[in-house]
């Protein structure tokens, strides 16, 4: 059900906002929307430009991370690199209860075991913190690309969050390239995940991601032993 209190025209947005940058729909997010915005960031390099971006909009917008317990060091080493230069991050933690259940019942390692099993780790970890962290905001601030998976391609920069109550989901760099991304990141003096020059185009937990080879599509090393087509956890999904 779409909160009564938003009420915006998508269709338009996203024809207005076609050749506008991704500076110029930040700017119109954070005055619509602040303090009851946030960036979701998992510190990748898409994730690092938009804390540039949207602190040089506004110091004060919020950005927020999801401590899964499981991500790599050097995820851990760019979070206090971020934290050092941005200024402080909203931490969401898995619910310890819900935690200890799943290993109870399924082993700390039970993302092997079958595709339901890892969905469920990836529910624990990261699907629930994410709904408390969006449960009182207006909308998100997301780093997706059209040409990380084959199910965002037809994302837009501004949609209505179905899964999560009817927020507005904004995606400043969804028709940005990768080397649209490490320009700005090289342009700008960033700091940036270690992982990167390592073959880690995309990374999330450290059991659950592995370096890819150069044939290989960016997504390839998430949960590489699965189906290709079961390769989402469940934070970016359309109902």
């Amino acid at each position: 059900m779409i909160k009564k209190t938003i009420q915006l025209d998508i269709e338009n947005l996203n024809n207005d906002f076609k050749d506008k940058s991704p500076q110029q729909v930040l700017e119109w997010a954070l005055e619509k929307f602040h303090p009851k915005i946030a960036l979701a960031s998992s510190f990748g390099a898409e994730d690092i430009v938009l804390i540039d971006m949207i602190k040089k909009i506004n110091p004060d917008a919020r950005i927020f991370t999801l401590e899964t317990g499981r991500l790599h060091k050097e995820t851990y080493d760019l979070m206090d690199k971020v934290k050092v230069r941005f200024g402080d991050l909203e931490v969401y933690y898995p619910d310890t209860d819900e935690l200890e259940d799943m290993v109870r019942k399924h082993g700390v390692n039970l993302f092997y075991n079958s595709v339901e099993e890892r969905k469920l780790c990836c529910r624990v970890r990261k699907v629930e913190s994410l709904n408390r962290a969006l449960s009182n905001l207006d909308a998100w601030i997301t780093g997706l690309r059209q040409d990380q998976a084959a199910s965002r391609t037809d994302t837009p920069k501004v949609e209505v969050d179905s899964t999560h109550h009817g927020i507005i989901k904004i995606n400043p760099i969804i028709d940005k390239t990768s080397e649209d991304i490490w320009k700005y990141i090289q342009a700008n003096n960033l700091p940036y995940n270690a992982l990167h020059d390592s073959g880690f185009p995309s990374i999330g937990c450290a059991p659950c991601t592995r370096a890819i080879k150069p044939e290989e599509d960016a997504r390839a090393g998430r949960w590489w032993w699965e189906p290709r087509d079961q390769s989402e956890c469940g934070l970016h999904v359309k109902s």
